[in-house]
């Protein structure tokens, strides 16, 4: 615990203060950036920066040009650090009682410029690594001119107070007559979609993916409802084949999937008209991961194994963990490799990780009742027709799709292995 002093004793509210030292280490470890406050010449400043905690120790980025780090230099820089998560707006029948829950932290004492290159250097790598644990190994450690550029202070977390608020509507009993909606609205902090600066090529690293709970440790409240829980059915580990690799889908590999796939009768008879431009094609990874966020669908690239080349996508879709089903479907390959060890592979690994791995009972296909050649290849794998769904969706041309339905089940997977792997085998390739 911390001890109060004059400058962390509330004057009002003082329900909802704390002095807990793990529930304000908890608020800053969340936290990406603070407001560090401080005076120049008898005037006050408010600097927005980024921060990280190592120990009872709260260390802040700066500039070694910027007023604060120039100011800390010798007996070090009388500051104030505050930071702030909003968790959420609150709805009153009354505007007096119109709230929000938060969660917060107050520090202050006397900073120090950091000078020892050593912890200098720590404290960088471990601001690095708060967005993404892994990226100080995974990216060029500063040189000595940008050393030079930059600045740490250290303030020693000694005076400190949490002051949060959770929880409903709080009014007088006399307003909830009153005709008006109340409520709470949780907001939370989640990472988008990763977006490839020009010229990456290289697939997005694990730790910059999005889960399906958001990118940050979020508060337990409401909000983390709001999205399906992350299981493993949902994640897209990468599948490896002697003729395939199977990785997450991303938007780095538009480009090369606009060239594989650039030829009308690869879209025939898909769900969506074939892209005229990489911007299209991106446009159609982005739904495949904004599905992928929410639960949905599990996407994933196929590549080359022998040339390294992108020729296609597939995806998991229908996840069902408690009835322990999925289908295997959203796949659109270039016409070079049909009928290829590519496709007959990638089909293996999806259905060796469903039955194998997260210990699925049927795995399911949907195609258009038009595409002979699809429905001819599904049946090669083993799977059985169970059916069509009549006026299933509509095609891109507005004419609605009659889907034949394919399955297979725990007990068919056996033999249906055995079968796929005789014909990866075989000299001659097919499927």
């Amino acid at each position: 615990m911390y001890t109060p002093t004059a400058r962390t004793t509330a004057s009002r509210s003082r329900e909802r203060m704390s002095y807990d030292r793990a529930a304000a280490h908890a608020v800053l470890d969340e936290a990406y950036h603070c407001a560090l406050g401080f005076t120049v010449d008898r005037e006050p400043r408010v600097l927005p920066t980024l921060h990280v905690r190592l120990g009872d120790t709260l260390y802040l980025h700066g500039s070694t040009g910027s007023r604060p780090l120039l100011a800390a230099r010798g007996d070090g820089l009388p500051v104030c650090v505050a930071v702030t998560l909003l968790d959420g707006l609150v709805y009153a029948r009354s505007q007096f009682h119109h709230s929000a829950n938060y969660r917060s932290v107050i520090a202050h004492g006397t900073a120090r410029l950091v000078t020892d290159a050593t912890e200098k250097a720590d404290v960088l790598t471990a601001l690095v690594e708060k967005v993404g644990a892994g990226r100080a190994a995974d990216s060029r450690p500063p040189n000595r001119r940008e050393l030079a550029e930059t600045a740490v202070l250290a303030l020693p977390l000694t005076e400190v107070s949490v002051r949060s608020r959770a929880g409903g509507v709080s009014e007088e009993p006399a307003d909830h007559a009153l005709p008006h909606w109340a409520g709470v609205i949780p907001l939370r902090l989640t990472a988008g979609l990763p977006e490839p600066d020009v010229g990456v090529t290289v697939p997005v690293p694990p730790y910059l993916r999005p889960t399906l709970t958001g990118a940050h440790p979020q508060p337990a409240q409401p909000a983390a409802q709001l999205q399906p829980a992350h299981t493993a059915w949902h994640e897209p580990v990468v599948l490896r084949g002697e003729h395939v690799l199977l990785e997450p889908l991303d938007l780095a590999h538009a480009d090369e999937l606009f060239t594989a796939t650039a030829d009308p009768q690869v879209w025939q008879h898909l769900g969506s008209p074939q892209p005229t431009t990489v911007d299209e094609l991106a446009a159609a990874v982005r739904a495949y991961l904004g599905a992928w966020q929410r639960g949905e669908q599990v996407p994933w690239v196929q590549r080359c194994a022998v040339t390294g080349a992108v020729v296609g996508t597939t995806s998991y879709y229908e996840i069902d963990p408690e009835r322990r089903s999925v289908a295997i479907g959203h796949t659109f390959l270039g016409r070079p490799w049909w009928r290829t060890r590519i496709n007959t592979e990638a089909k293996l690994l999806l259905l060796e990780r469903a039955f194998g791995d997260l210990g699925a009972v049927r795995v399911v296909w949907h195609t258009d009742i038009r595409n002979e050649r699809s429905q001819r290849a599904i049946e090669r794998l083993g799977a059985i027709r169970e059916g069509v769904l009549r006026k299933h969706r509509l095609r891109p041309d507005g004419s609605w799709r009659d889907t034949v339905q394919y399955s297979m089940t725990v007990e068919e997977w056996p033999n249906a292995q055995v079968r796929l792997r005789e014909r990866l085998r075989a000299k001659a390739p097919s499927a």
